[in-house]
């Protein structure tokens, strides 16, 4: 039987959990595909005012940031909706960032509270170990089993800072995106309704719960439908296929890394195919999925991939491609769900429709601001509204965006704009192709050239030359690589996407 989602007036976390548990507290929400653990709306309330009352009894007070470090699990997202639901701010910690990150956005966001599992914990201490007042550690394994606790929570309200999670930072410092309660479940509602979610659905979460895809897109777009959440500790090649057909899943999100990691390296498990019952698509998001490696996904495997869009700033989702029969355009990650979408030119006026222009977006899903940074704040959001992305694109007439480039990442060869993602492109039409990456490098006679890192797929005989007369004959000399650098990987960041100006500075 399908349940409608719970309407949220004034929309809080603990408004909504409270509202679906009251409503149909048998509802499966939680899923261990390991262990076959399932947990319903009930026993994910009751164990969350148990995280609450915890760290209320530590003397936190409601609006103060809790830290969380752990890998994903059940225990992990009850300890994230605890802390949301006793009013408290969660501040991710992501694990992959380096030691000095992590002591930094400790020291940065305040937070004297955090919440680790085994693994985590040393790391955090190691971190924070210099610090003049380190932070109190708990145990994550302590909550996995509900406490008796007393201690009365206050009440969140909808403008309650609930989220802090760090930009991972290419150059400098990272930035500090703060979301309100009400920011975070606008950015539910977009995914829930760009693929029509409803408590039947039950999702695949393979992405870190410190990143905004798996946060918002997975762990708010579930809750917000009323639906379930299937939640390994990291995403498995080998095993990917074989938990979606075991636990009966609807819809994955992934990233395009990981695309075409499934793509090179498995096959549908055998048998009688009655996965493909359940399955409905295949979400990837986080950065421009390439024509090619889409198709022959989709070719392959049967499934619909939705390309979307979305950033840490936005709640995750801004643009997705409607489900099947609609209309889907490969190349573009379609057309605005939730928020105003507008390709606007250096004044942030909107340019006509197939010109490029800076893609900008409106809409209850933005930060609030960036903590402690006014100057980035107001630099990256307009008076009127608009964040101004930093990615540049095109609209066509029916409203779908086009992603061209970044603005930071545009490469100028003799005074000529190249796009990195066009290269990119070229480079994954060989089926060989696991992960490319075009950068620019400094150059005397043209300022800069043209170079890319690429890794093959296990046993290819591909050559670099090979991959060179395929990008001269797709993109003309001029645009051609310089140099293409073979690599067994290509360093990425705590999502999956690959860091293309830490590649630069790695082989420049």
């Amino acid at each position: 039987m399908s349940v409608a989602p719970v309407p949220h007036q004034g929309p809080t976390i603990r408004s909504l959990l409270d509202g679906i548990a009251d409503e149909c507290p048998d509802q499966a929400h939680l899923i261990d595909p390991i262990t076959g653990e399932t947990l319903t709306y009930r026993q994910t309330r009751e164990r969350a005012v148990a995280v609450a009352k915890v760290i209320a009894n530590k003397g936190r007070m409601p609006g103060e940031p809790v830290a969380y470090a752990f890998s994903n699990s059940i225990d992990g997202a009850i300890t994230i909706l605890g802390i949301l639901y006793g009013g408290y701010l969660a501040t991710a910690i992501n694990l992959v960032a380096g030691s000095s990150t992590i002591e930094y956005v400790l020291e940065h966001s305040e937070a004297n509270l955090v919440i680790a599992d085994e693994e985590a914990k040393g790391l955090v201490e190691a971190c924070t170990s210099s610090l003049e007042n380190p932070p109190v550690i708990l145990d994550l394994e302590q909550f996995s089993v509900a406490p008796n606790t007393d201690g009365l929570l206050a009440e969140p309200e909808a403008d309650f800072d609930g989220l802090l999670m760090y930009t991972s930072g290419t150059t400098g410092r990272p930035k500090g995106v703060l979301h309100t309660q009400s920011s975070l479940l606008s950015g539910g509602e977009n995914t829930a309704q760009a693929h029509q979610l409803s408590s039947k659905d039950r999702g695949l979460c393979v992405l870190p719960f410190y990143h905004i895809n798996a946060f918002c897109v997975s762990l708010m777009g579930s809750l917000v439908s009323a639906g379930s959440l299937v939640i390994p500790p990291r995403f498995s090649v080998s095993s990917f296929w074989e938990v979606i057909w075991e636990t009966q899943c609807t819809w994955f999100s992934v990233v395009p890394t990981q695309i075409s990691y499934l793509l090179h390296n498995t096959e549908l498990p055998s048998g009688d195919g009655t996965g493909t019952n359940y399955l409905r698509f295949g979400r990837s998001a986080s950065a421009p999925l390439s024509p090619d490696m889409h198709s022959a996904f989709e070719k392959r495997f049967g499934i619909p991939i939705i390309e979307t869009m979305g950033l840490t700033e936005t709640a995750a989702q801004i643009l997705s491609n409607p489900l099947p029969p609609a209309v889907r355009k490969i190349g573009s990650p379609g057309i605005a769900f939730g928020n105003e979408v507008m390709i606007g030119d250096a004044d942030q006026i909107e340019v006509p429709r197939n010109e490029e222009g800076e893609i900008l977006v409106r809409g209850p899903n933005l930060l609030r601001e960036y903590l402690k940074n006014k100057e980035a704040t107001a630099k990256a959001v307009t008076r009127s509204g608009w964040l101004k992305t930093g990615d540049l694109g095109r609209m066509d007439a029916d409203g779908y965006v086009y992603v061209t480039g970044r603005l930071k990442e545009l490469i100028i060869k003799g005074g000529e704009n190249i796009a990195p993602r066009e290269v990119d492109e070229a480079l994954y039409s060989h089926p060989d192709v696991v992960e490319a990456a075009a950068f620019g490098v400094s150059c005397d006679d043209y300022g800069q050239r043209v170079e890319a890192g690429v890794k093959l797929s296990e046993g290819s005989a591909t050559t670099a030359e090979d991959l060179l007369e395929i990008c001269r004959e797709k993109l003309g000399a001029f645009k051609c690589p310089d140099r293409i650098h073979l690599l067994p990987e290509l360093p990425k960041g705590p999502s999956g996407k690959i860091q293309r100006i830490h590649l630069a500075g790695i082989l420049s």
